[in-house]
């Protein structure tokens, strides 16, 4: 129990950001049905199976969002009673408690209703389940806790939601819908159809997001000097990039009304990218809820000049400083030194997952710039790669194993103070947040490096093979912005995630890209090509960049 409150912070974000994402495929999936599929079924060919492929879509979303909001419920109320001497019943009648459990009977309402393809549940009941589901997801909201124009704040919020549900959650009922259709007259019917939608969706989320801003950031300092303000940008990048994409699905729509033979190819792969570029703003929003409203801090903001000073330009640290002179490997030292003078078993100068954040001084400041700094060589020398492997030299196609190195270097030195380099033993240091995140970078690094060397050099010949590489550096993107320091000073941190959001977005963008030079054919996916490998350079010139001082 101990090991699951240190880690709850992260696992909450997570799990949070997972439970965004199967509330919006389901209540995508539930506002496809009524909206478009159920009107539209008798004119499409392929009516009745488009009503089954979404209805089973929406059911395992529906029972995805039920798992998931019962893991995160059930952690909250873990760690509550483990930490504060209440019952389970008393936890269960926290807010935070009561508005899962009426997510959940949504989610099974859902599910049920969809659960086979006779019942035909009324379209009015399906929407008034969305109606409550959004409803309760915005009571545990920042919205909820405040004491001034909540009800305004509320109203925006469950918008929010519903903008996103319409929108980004459609997108796969969308995709299955077109997979099926075959003709010109289908795609421009449903194409129209959830064109208007996604525009409702969008301005749902335009306005709302207006508002929010100007209530929870309300400044241009605070947008720029607190973690809120620097996650609600990321959003608003990866945001502009779905309008971008939605933008070319609407031309595509417009050249449908025209001529009801052009290709759709086009649609269906920017409609895939949408996906992933949603479902990246849903985890932004998860860690938003880690933090407090920019507005509420109004001390120990981030200030222009201290962020002007922190990235003046200066050459990258390329020689690591003695792991012996650490704060951590320094303090054992003087542990058992004493303890050998007074002749007793040492004590460990830092225990994972304890509660205190580990001690630090300029060594340990230098060796995480050294890190960050080599990492970035490593990655611009894979960028350059790509390059030169588009360009027709055969060896640089080996380029996936430069991967390998980055691994290792990273669980060498990513936490010195654990096994191999420090004392900690390897499992024991899970307990930190930190570590875990690292060894999670680690592993995803390991998987999408195997399985693209594979892929370049012949060796896996499948589609799907060659969509694991892109998959895992959108997710690992994706994940980064959930990324957190165990550092006290909170203007230090600040600036790190200055450093580390723009690295999120640009490794998001890069999977993405990867992706459709994959998928689309054709001058499309020709320039994506040329586009990610240029992405990877900027998360090498990010890296070198670095500072912590």
């Amino acid at each position: 129990m101990s090991l699951l409150v240190d880690l709850f912070g992260y696992l909450s974000i997570v799990l949070h950001g997972l439970t965004i994402v199967a509330q919006s495929m389901a209540l995508g999936g539930v506002l496809f049905l009524v909206l478009l599929a159920r009107p539209f079924a008798p004119e499409l060919a392929g009516g009745a199976v488009i009503l089954r492929r979404i209805r089973r879509l929406t059911f395992w979303s529906a029972v995805a969002m039920a798992v998931v909001e019962a893991l995160g419920n059930g952690l909250q109320v873990a760690v509550l009673m483990s930490t504060v001497d209440l019952s389970f019943l008393d936890v269960m009648q926290a807010n935070f408690a009561v508005a899962a459990l009426v997510k959940i009977a949504c989610a099974v309402a859902i599910a049920l209703a969809t659960m086979q393809d006779g019942i035909r549940v009324p379209g009015a009941a399906l929407l008034a389940l969305v109606a409550v589901e959004l409803a309760a997801a915005t009571s545990t909201t920042h919205a909820a806790a405040r004491l001034e124009s909540s009800v305004l704040l509320l109203v925006v919020e469950w918008l929010h939601q519903l903008g996103a549900a319409i929108w980004i959650g459609g997108i796969p009922s969308f995709l299955l819908a077109l997979d099926q259709i075959k003709d010109g007259a289908g795609w421009r019917l449903v194409g129209a159809r959830f064109s208007r939608m996604s525009m409702a969706g969008v301005a749902c989320i335009l306005f709302s997001g207006v508002t929010m801003f100007a209530v929870y950031i309300g400044s241009l300092p605070a947008f720029y000097g607190t973690a809120y303000g620097v996650m609600v940008g990321a959003k608003i990048a990866l945001f502009i990039g779905l309008l971008a994409l939605g933008l070319g699905n609407f031309l595509v729509t417009e050249r449908l009304r025209r001529d009801p033979t052009a290709s759709v190819v086009r649609m269906k792969r920017f409609a895939e990218v949408e996906i992933g570029l949603g479902f990246s703003i849903f985890f932004a929003a998860a860690s938003l809820t880690s933090v407090p409203p920019a507005v509420d801090l109004t001390q120990d903001r981030v200030t222009w000049h201290e962020i002007v000073e922190r990235n003046a330009p200066a050459w990258p640290r390329l020689r690591s400083p003695d792991h012996d002179a650490l704060a951590i490997p320094a303090l054992q030292a003087k542990i058992d030194a004493e303890a050998a003078q007074e002749h007793h078993a040492a004590s460990p100068a830092f225990v994972p997952g304890d509660g205190t954040l580990p001690p630090r001084n300029a060594d340990d400041i230098a060796w995480s710039e050294y890190n960050h700094h080599w990492a970035g060589l490593f990655v611009i020398a894979i960028g350059v790669l790509v390059m030169l492997a588009h360009a027709g030299v055969r060896p640089a196609r080996h380029w996936p194993l430069v991967f390998l190195a980055l691994a290792l270097f990273l669980l060498l030195r990513s936490d010195p103070e654990v096994w191999p380099l420090g004392q900690e033993d390897f499992m024991a240091a899970f307990r930190d947040v930190e570590v875990v995140q690292h060894r999670i970078f680690v592993v995803l690094i390991l998987v999408f490096a195997a399985f693209e060397w594979s892929v370049q050099t012949g060796r896996l010949r499948s589609q799907r093979a060659a969509l694991v590489f892109p998959l895992m550096v959108a997710f690992g993107g994706a994940l980064l912005l959930t990324h957190s320091h165990q550092i006290a000073n909170v203007k230090d941190a600040e600036l790190i995630e200055l450093t580390h959001t723009p690295l999120a977005i640009a490794g998001i963008a890069a999977g993405w890209g990867r992706w459709l030079e994959l998928r689309l054919p054709g001058r499309g996916g020709r320039i994506a090509g040329w586009v990610w490998p240029v992405c990877f350079v900027m998360v090498g010139v990010i890296l070198l960049w670095y500072r912590e001082a």
